[in-house]
């Protein structure tokens, strides 16, 4: 069986931890719970929790520069991108819509810019995790290095968990049966003032 390489994207340090640019390390977190394992520094710049059937990692480079631990560990594993699943924050989703999907454009998220630019494809499978658009005039830039706001976090954990299924729904199950499944249950959860 091929083995599935599972990026959550975020920045690293404590300082960052509960940013919503850092959804994606949440997620994965909450995978390496389920698996009963924990994260080790691997050399490609990463941490890297290997379970049976995927290998779980968060890159340590910042996110603007994630491709390049992404890119080191599919050489690594020898894990092609159509084996790849990206978990990330999304602006053009509400918070509490979780999405899959393959391929498609970056919206001006770095992380993913950065890993369709060394990859040189865009046809890896992700998870995107809605954040929401900032409120008023917020700089969009300002707002995913934020923490979750106090009516966000009631439901962060619930949101969090279910990102963790939508992974393994595709690794299982497929994306046509995934986006079928988590794409008509949009959750009715308050997210900050638009």
């Amino acid at each position: 069986m091929d083995r599935w390489l599972i990026a959550g994207l975020g920045n690293p340090g404590a300082e960052y931890a509960g940013h919503r640019h850092n959804a994606g390390f949440m997620v994965l977190d909450e995978l390496a719970a389920r698996a009963g394992g924990r994260f080790k520094a691997h050399r490609s710049r990463a941490e890297v929790l290997e379970t049976r059937g995927a290998v779980l990692a968060k890159p340590l480079s910042f996110m603007n520069l994630s491709g390049g631990p992404v890119k080191a560990l599919a050489d690594f594993y020898k894990i092609t991108p159509d084996r790849l699943i990206v978990v990330h924050d999304e602006l053009d989703i509400p918070y509490g819509a979780l999405r899959a999907k393959l391929g498609g454009g970056d919206n001006g998220h770095n992380g993913l810019k950065s890993i369709t630019k060394v990859l040189g494809t865009r046809d890896y499978l992700r998870v995107r995790f809605g954040i929401g658009r900032p409120p008023g005039r917020m700089d969009p830039a300002a707002y995913v290095l934020k923490d979750f706001g106090t009516a966000e976090r009631k439901d962060l954990a619930f949101l969090v968990d279910r990102a963790a299924d939508v992974v393994e729904s595709l690794m299982e199950k497929g994306l046509e049966a995934t986006q079928n499944a988590f794409h008509s249950v949009d959750l009715n959860i308050s997210g900050p003032p638009r």
